[in-house]
């Protein structure tokens, strides 16, 4: 075995961030079926409990309601002590924010997407750091997007934020790496659901175009001419956390909507 192989999957515990639904619910459930037990985390309890209630096993999956963007939230979730200490954190949640030129983006909306999108992840690892640290292994995956690292007119304050989680991660990754701490994202692309519903019709409204129409000319830039489905991101981490050397690495799963 290589000295650098990574410890199985299976008995694991892993943190994921909006796991009530879309992708943290796939991503949760992509690592139960691969035997990890999963601490499901967002704000609301009832979605996290139906994410843990169709959980597939052979691992486990416990709720935990908190709000990430809210540092006492966390502190008073316990999250990343004792019984909710993990050796995967998934930093999946995140808002998608306007769909609006920049001149018409509020303060509060900008605020509110980089409260999420970037706060968030930063609070969530400065909980759960510590017991990696201690412990000499962990591995961290932010789910980022291809959004800002390719045109994406009217979506500012996400794409803004997607690129400064990226930033995060490689930063990380050379501030943890020494400590046996190894940190990536992944970058999905459009992903089928309804978040991209909601913005191909916010897409629709702002150009006159019908929701099909907007979906079409998204979707046409891509190679693979498709959106991106849920369970291919939950398979996507899966892979990741398999790959002794991915390190500081920032992974495009967009069917083919690469950076011009």
């Amino acid at each position: 075995m290589s000295p650098h192989a990574l410890p199985p999957i299976a008995g694991r515990r892993a943190i994921v961030t909006g796991a009530g639904n879309g992708l943290g619910r796939a991503i949760s459930h992509a690592l139960t079926a691969a035997g990890a037990d999963v601490i499901a985390v967002g704000r609301r309890l009832a979605p996290l409990e139906e994410t843990c209630a169709t959980a597939p096993g052979p691992g486990r999956a416990i709720p935990c309601a908190a709000d990430v963007s809210d540092e006492s939230s966390l502190a008073a979730s316990g999250l990343g002590s004792g019984a909710l200490a993990a050796s995967i954190v998934i930093n999946n949640a995140g808002v998608p924010g306007p769909v609006a030129s920049i001149v018409d983006v509020s303060v509060a909306d900008w605020d509110e997407v980089f409260a999420i999108n970037v706060r968030g992840p930063f609070l969530v690892l400065r909980q759960t750091l510590p017991a990696m640290l201690s412990a000499g292994f962990g591995q961290v995956i932010n789910v980022a997007s291809v959004t800002g690292k390719r045109p994406l007119v009217r979506r500012t304050p996400y794409a803004a934020s997607k690129m400064a989680l990226i930033g995060l991660t490689r930063t990380l990754a050379a501030e943890l790496g020494p400590a046996g701490i190894i940190v990536n994202s992944l970058s999905p692309g459009p992903v089928r659901g309804p978040r991209m519903e909601r913005n191909f019709r916010m897409e629709a409204e702002a150009t006159g175009a019908t929701p099909h129409d907007a979906e079409r000319a998204f979707v046409s830039r891509a190679a693979l001419e498709r959106l991106v489905e849920e369970e291919e991101v939950g398979q996507a981490i899966i892979a990741m956390l398999q790959m002794p050397g991915l390190c500081a690495a920032d992974i495009d799963l967009s069917a083919g909507m690469i950076a011009p």
